[in-house]
């Protein structure tokens, strides 16, 4: 694994760029004001009159349609949802890829299963924070930074992986550590940890602790306690610790009970699950089923929405958070 940091890189490969970031929501935002801070040239292709229009010229940047930023770019730093990318793509920005220019993701989906091939003579590549934008801001202010992915798909310069590097430098990833890896490394593993783990396997694990305490007769606000809100206590530990750390510092009837029966829940069911679920990402099954999906107008995805918020789960949660002053009507 190769791992870059502030003194293995430079700004060389595009400080005389003209950078076009593509979307201005929590990624976009971020990434752009960081390289902006850091001196190169950036700007932002954004809807005319979309909401983020104004938001952008406010936080000093210069704003253009996707179609001018596009082709006044060097590189292109496309920051939109994963579902909408190839359409504009597409439309707005295709035909301003003329040879010698860059096009640049924060995830590596769309290139990947093939919905945007971009022409000959063009770089492809990936520079990626491993966080929230939010966080990507934050660190960068306070003079650090989170750690990230570079990788290049296409190098028909040269120098892509230089563009990269300097780019992760300007948003302050290699302040903490860029990792090299590859699109499909990213984008599969990504996937997987989003649906297996992040969401939708700890989100799952949570509603079955929850309603086997209340089908047990606990008051829903205790289960609500015991199996939802206190998971921040846990995953902060892990995060700062590790799971040996996290294991040091619960209780040891804590360390005990949970060591000694977690495999009767997460099993070897649980584990082909998880497998089933990574083989339907790799051989491209769950993209073909998220493009149908979009394109018949997010049915399943509108109705699994409702159901999540109409749970007991949810409706504990909110009266509690608001107890807590977490949430406001």
């Amino acid at each position: 694994m190769k791992v870059y940091y502030d003194q293995d890189t430079n700004l060389d490969a595009v400080k005389d760029k003209t950078i076009a970031v593509i979307g201005y929501g929590s990624q976009g935002r971020a990434q752009a004001l960081n390289m902006k801070d850091s001196g190169l040239n950036v700007i932002v292709g954004l809807r005319p009159n979309g909401a983020s229009w104004e938001k952008a010229k406010a936080d000093g940047h210069t704003v253009m349609t996707i179609e001018e930023a596009a082709e006044k770019a060097d590189v292109i730093h496309i920051l939109i949802p994963d579902e909408v990318q190839a359409d504009v793509y597409n439309k707005q920005i295709k035909q301003y890829l003329t040879e010698g220019k860059t096009l640049g993701f924060s995830h590596g989906y769309n290139i990947h299963y093939g919905y945007i091939v971009p022409p000959e003579g063009v770089n492809v590549i990936m520079v990626a924070p491993k966080s929230p934008g939010a966080m990507v801001r934050k660190t960068y202010e306070e003079g650090f930074g989170v750690p990230g992915l570079v990788c290049v798909e296409k190098d028909e310069t040269g120098d892509a992986l230089d563009i990269a590097l300097g780019m992760a430098k300007a948003e302050g990833l290699t302040r903490a550590g860029v990792i090299k890896t590859t699109f499909r490394e990213e984008t599969e593993t990504d996937l997987f940890g989003e649906q297996a783990v992040l969401c939708g396997g700890v989100t799952e694990l949570i509603k079955a602790g929850f309603e086997t305490l209340v089908e047990a007769g606990y008051a829903p606000e205790m289960a609500y306690f015991e199996t939802c809100n206190e998971l921040k206590l846990i995953v902060d530990l892990i995060y700062q610790k590790g799971l040996a750390g996290m294991w040091h510092d619960v209780s040891n009837t804590a360390e005990y009970g949970g060591i000694s029966r977690r495999e009767r829940v997460v099993n070897e069911e649980s584990r082909k699950a998880m497998k089933e679920i990574l083989k339907e990402i790799q051989d491209g099954r769950f993209a073909r089923e998220w493009a149908l999906e979009n394109i018949s107008g997010r049915p399943h995805l509108n109705a699994m929405r409702r159901l999540e918020n109409e749970h007991l789960l949810e409706t504990t949660g909110k009266k509690l958070r608001k107890m807590c002053g977490l949430e406001k009507d």
